[in-house]
């Protein structure tokens, strides 16, 4: 045997000894621990974002523009708008004032109420054409003194829910210290507790505080047009912000003081034509004013004057209105004025 073989152990082979393994061991753990540590701290950790609070804005009345949206059922009262009538109680409180013609070419109201239910007065008969305006509020409840028998029937064809005095109906009083028939009251939070109705809807108005049409429109610090043969009339006030009612250049107070007054006057023109089958108690025939359809209007706001279109396709759609480019016209919040008027009646 080879004494290399025998005699002499390789260095590839030799032993190591026990203390220097464990050193290496130690050392080689140290090391890991320290590119783990290394590891850990490339990555820091991140903090969860929390989640963004929900804000809760309530909804718009789409008859005035105003928050919030009222509860409860919309009210339309049909009101006397002559002079034997005046001052009126609770007109000031409604949302949408509606001026049309009636027998004789005499001017009588309808005021729509769903902000506030007050006590209203002079309130007066319903007309044929009234469940036609009245049909894209919905379901609302429409007050009357009384009408004529192919009023009342048409009223009872419609989707509205009537409240007649002459049928005994809830909610009405006279006023002693006014002649009939200029006296008879509705308490409308009375009607509103009795009758299950529609609320509010959307009738078509745009509302915007500010419109960038209103920097070339034309001033219009009053306005005046004709209504049957009554002269209708409107006065801007800048420190309100509001049209107010005028008759015979008087500025028009409610029973309580309260100014009758909205931040637009809308002069809608529609056509008017009398119904030979319907009749007043003088004898006089009625007059329908068309409601469904399209003509012209002009809104005024802000102590200005901007021309636009109205159009309505069926009786429960809403009114569209749209200023000369085609886009919707801007009412400014708060309530309109709208009055009902014949082709080539000025505005």
């Amino acid at each position: 045997m080879s004494k290399g073989i025998s005699g002499t152990v390789p260095k590839a082979n030799r032993v190591v000894p026990k203390a220097l393994r464990v050193i290496v061991a130690l050392a080689v753990g140290a090391l890991a621990a320290n590119a783990m540590a290394g590891c850990s701290s490339a990555q820091p950790k991140v903090a969860a974002t929390p989640p963004a609070p929900v804000t809760s804005v309530a909804p718009v009345n789409p008859l005035t523009g105003v928050r919030p949206s009222p509860g409860g059922p919309v009210i339309a009262v049909k009101l006397d708008d002559t002079a034997a009538g005046r001052p009126s109680m609770g007109l000031d409180k409604a949302d949408v004032i509606y001026i049309e013609e009636v027998e004789g070419g005499l001017s009588r109201m309808l005021a729509v109420f769903a902000s506030g239910k007050p006590s209203v007065r002079a309130v007066r008969s319903i007309r044929a054409s009234d469940p036609e305006l009245l049909g894209q509020y919905g379901s609302i409840i429409a007050v009357a003194s009384g009408g004529g028998r192919k009023a009342l029937r048409i009223l009872d064809a419609s989707n509205l829910h009537s409240v007649v005095n002459d049928r005994g109906q809830v909610g009405f009083h006279r006023d002693p210290s006014r002649p009939a028939p200029y006296n008879l009251v509705s308490n409308l939070a009375t009607v509103g507790a009795a009758i299950r109705a529609a609320g509010v809807r959307n009738v078509g108005f745009t509302w915007a505080a500010r419109d960038p049409q209103l920097a070339a429109a034309k001033a219009a610090t009053t306005v005046s047009t004709l209504v049957g043969s009554t002269r209708v009339g409107f006065v801007w006030d800048a420190r309100l912000a509001r049209y107010i009612r005028t008759v015979d250049g008087q500025r028009i107070r409610t029973a309580g003081g309260a100014l009758v007054a909205k931040p637009n006057v809308l002069v809608q023109f529609c056509r008017v034509q009398a119904d030979p089958t319907d009749h007043d108690v003088n004898g006089n025939p009625t007059m329908f004013t068309t409601t469904v359809g399209s003509g012209s209007v002009v809104l005024f706001r802000n102590g200005k004057r901007i021309p636009g279109t109205w159009s309505r396709p069926s009786l429960e759609a809403p009114t569209t209105f749209r200023d000369p480019g085609g886009k919707p016209l801007l009412f400014a919040p708060g309530g309109t004025f709208v009055a009902l008027a014949r082709p080539g009646a000025p505005a």
